[in-house]
């Protein structure tokens, strides 16, 4: 008994770590709540948890649906060309995984906010080459601002749907673990 205790709270540490891995690149979001619960499935030989696993699993593949389409949307949006969001996705992992990280403090935070933004800027400038220099830097802006609302609204959504995904398992495994007294 006091093992499924333990583990109880272990996966729940793990999915709270997920949950922050929705938002912070570099950590793995979704598939560490769907992998936490699947854990807990097993060791608890999927004991009234079969259903909803099954709507937790769909609530996170929405959500990662849903996080791609409104930086998809987010761009549309601003008519940004595809070479902003190659850019955003190349400015996001050189900010994260490059030189900001050298920075004492919020590196890598500092990377997540200013890296798809100088990125995008920088591929929409690129494709727009056929444009005077001067007339290029407005739809570069207008393209970096596109990719990153984009992202942050998919972000949020995706940060949403993961909360409601553990508090679903909370409250569908808490009436047997609370059982389970330590």
């Amino acid at each position: 008994m006091m093992n499924y205790w333990i583990l109880y709270w272990i996966v729940i540490a793990v999915m709270v770590v997920g949950v922050i891995g929705t938002v912070v690149p570099l950590l793995p979001g979704t598939s560490l709540i769907l992998g936490a619960i699947l854990l807990w499935g097993i060791a608890t030989k999927f004991t009234g948890i079969v259903l909803p696993m099954v709507v937790i699993f769909f609530i996170l593949i929405v959500s990662t649906v849903i996080e791609y389409l409104a930086t998809y949307w987010g761009v549309q949006q601003m008519g940004a060309s595809k070479w902003a969001q190659y850019g955003a996705i190349i400015g996001l992992t050189i900010a994260v995984l490059g030189l900001l990280p050298a920075l004492p403090f919020g590196g890598p935070l500092l990377g997540i906010l200013i890296g798809p933004l100088v990125g995008a800027f920088i591929g929409e400038f690129f494709y727009q080459r056929d444009l005077k220099f001067s007339e290029r830097i407005k739809p570069s802006f207008k393209a970096s601002i596109g990719v990153f609302m984009g992202s942050m609204l998919g972000n949020i959504i995706e940060l949403v749907l993961s909360i409601i995904a553990v508090v679903i398992f909370i409250l569908t495994t808490w009436p047997l673990v609370s059982t389970l007294q330590p």
